[in-house]
């Protein structure tokens, strides 16, 4: 009896062996290349791409489509996972779950996202863990988004980080940041990830990075808007269901995580810290105008290569799993801002915020650092800040609540004159509905005219970006058939106001698309300008005295015979009537709304 006990068990065992080996055998071919190398290197473009195909191609629920074409002619891919094969917009919308967009690499140096995706989707595809993480959840999954400055691959690209060896560029070929890039859409790149986002209007959407700032304790830190730049409803979700539970979860698996915040001195930490209102040009700050809760996650640049995957990764299945336990409940909660922007800003015509700063409010906070000194330095002829590698934690004071110190009461409708159709397809790709007048209209119109105009003398990512003051000037105006209409009255009017409205932080303006406006093209010459000012001025007494008044006050422009002349050139026929007036206009409501 004992002998045949004793062959069974050693059957059981060999076949258990056998069993194991083919299983560890038939997972192989998943190991990444990031496990293969004992966690220091990070696939080639070509290797991400083929492990993203043999993900699609050996999962039914899994589909990996082409999005759009970088500048170096590489495909932007993004992977579709739904247990219900819900692979294109209109189903994924319809069957009620919860879409999470993840995007990886638009910095691409910053990696981490991409091998932490991979590992994550090997895990529910390929080993079958999590099965019920994704019964309400539909993912999509950016493995790469700058493609070509991912394969600007050096150990010297960024002087600060920890790893992976060869890692990507930070901006594109054509030397753009493309987390700068949301509303202008200057890239092939984000003119794919708009569309996408637009088509599929994500629940959640999550952007991956690697911070480049100071040491702190911390292997990972994240910001998602708590603030008046998102609707109420959702920015409460978030500080009361979504921070509690992704911290409970990321610390639990052994990983600390903080608020992604900035020094007020970066040579005190004791002086505080302080959060700061994204703006749309990045991409949190975009998916707020677009209301919806938008994830920047900063790995911290000095910890292992290692930990910052195995971190991301679990603040990925963290945010994951939250969405699909409260998927009706986020995806209620996304439709209500969107009708709660219409509500609030249309109908109740309450005043629209564009610019933000924190309040002096603050609480204090244990920050988990790293104890550093001034050190003196012959090299730059002051101190420097070195990190001494000592545990420390600071109690310090936190700035996160916000004011707005800018805003606009919006108007009915926009107006763009088909001249300046090179907006269109811009606002198009935010998902904005724009109407085209069929025959010529009449309308009440509010048009700004530029003051005080001034220009930088170096571009900022590739545009001369203008700082100003304007008038708001009142008429009616003819306009003909082709001109483009622009309601408020939709779900995208927080992008609109951000887009149209010239002092938004990243408006068309702002970004130097209307530049030609602040151009003079017409000017007049001295011996036909004299006689006709002489005219002006004596058939208008008034304007006479105004001239006279200036000259006696204003000694630069008594000794400038062009700028005299120049005071009646303005106020002639003869002046260009549209110089420094912002060709886009307003249609206010007939009637006040009360707000």
């Amino acid at each position: 009896m004992f002998s045949f006990l004793k062959y069974l068990i050693i059957g059981f065992l060999f076949f258990l062996s056998i069993s194991l080996s083919a299983q560890s055998n038939r997972f192989e071919k998943w190991t990444t290349r990031f496990e293969k190398s004992n966690y220091l290197e990070t696939e080639t473009y070509a290797e991400t791409m083929d492990y993203f195909k043999k993900l699609s191609d050996n999962s039914e629920i899994a589909k990996f489509i082409k999005i759009g074409t970088s500048p170096q002619g590489r495909d932007i891919m993004c992977l579709i996972v739904a247990k219900g094969k819900e692979f294109n917009p209109e189903s994924a919308k319809k069957s009620g779950k919860a879409i999470i967009l993840i995007q990886n690499g638009i910095h691409s140096g910053e990696i981490e996202g991409k091998d932490a995706s991979m590992i994550l989707l090997r895990e529910v595809l390929v080993e079958k863990k999590y099965p019920k993480i994704l019964n309400h959840v539909i993912l999509l999954v950016i493995p790469i988004f700058n493609v070509d400055g991912h394969e600007r691959r050096s150990k010297y690209n960024r002087i600060n980080q920890n790893g992976p060896t060869g890692m990507g560029w930070r901006v594109t070929a054509q030397n753009l940041n493309l987390n700068r890039d949301y509303t202008k859409a200057d890239t092939p790149e984000m003119k794919s990830v708009l569309k996408l986002f637009s088509s599929w209007l994500p629940d959640i959407y999550i952007d991956t990075h690697t911070t480049d700032g100071a040491d702190y304790q911390y292997t990972i830190t994240y910001d998602i808007s708590t603030y008046h730049n998102i609707p109420p409803q959702t920015r409460n979700w978030i500080k009361d269901i979504f921070k509690p539970y992704v911290n409970s979860k990321v610390e639990k698996d052994g990983f600390l995580i903080a608020p992604y915040a900035g020094f007020i001195d970066r040579k005190d930490i004791t002086k505080g810290i302080r959060g700061w209102v994204s703006g749309p040009r990045f991409s949190h700050g975009y998916a707020a105008i677009q209301n919806r809760p938008g994830l920047l996650i900063e790995t911290h640049m000095l910890k292992p290569y290692k930990q910052r995957v195995f971190a991301t990764l679990s603040l990925l299945k963290a945010v994951i799993s939250l969405a699909n336990k409260d998927y009706e409940k986020l995806v209620k909660l996304n439709k209500q801002a969107d009708k709660y922007e219409v509500q609030h800003f249309y109908n109740q015509h309450f005043a629209f915020p564009l610019s933000f700063k924190m309040n002096d409010k603050f609480e204090y906070f244990n920050f988990k650092g790293i104890k550093s000194v001034q050190d003196s330095s012959w090299i730059t002829g002051s101190t420097v800040t070195k990190y001494t590698g000592k545990k420390e934690t600071f109690r310090v004071p936190y700035y996160h609540q916000d004011k707005a110190v800018d805003s606009v009461y919006l108007p009915e409708a926009y107006i763009v004159p088909k001249e300046w159709s090179k907006i269109i397809p811009v606002m198009q790709l935010h998902g904005i509905e724009i109407d085209t007048l069929k025959e010529s209209k009449k309308y009440n119109i509010e048009i700004y005219k530029f003051k005080d105009i001034k220009f930088p003398n170096y571009s900022y990512e590739s545009h001369f970006s203008p700082t100003f003051k304007y008038d708001v000037i009142q008429k009616t105006k003819i306009y003909p058939a082709g001109t483009f209409i622009i309601n408020t009255n939709q779900r995208t009017l927080g992008v609109i106001a951000n887009l149209l409205e010239p002092k938004g932080r990243d408006s068309f303006v702002k970004w130097g698309f209307f530049n030609a406006i602040f151009e003079r093209k017409e000017y007049f010459e001295e011996y036909s300008m004299e006689p006709i000012a002489e005219k002006m001025a004596e058939n208008n007494p008034k304007l006479k005295q105004e001239f006279l008044t200036k000259v006696n006050e204003d000694e630069k422009f008594r000794n400038n015979p062009r700028e005299r002349l120049n005071f009646f050139y303005k106020r002639s026929p003869y002046y260009d009537s549209h110089y420094l007036v912002y060709p886009v206009a307003r249609v206010p409501f007939k009637k006040e709304k009360s707000g």
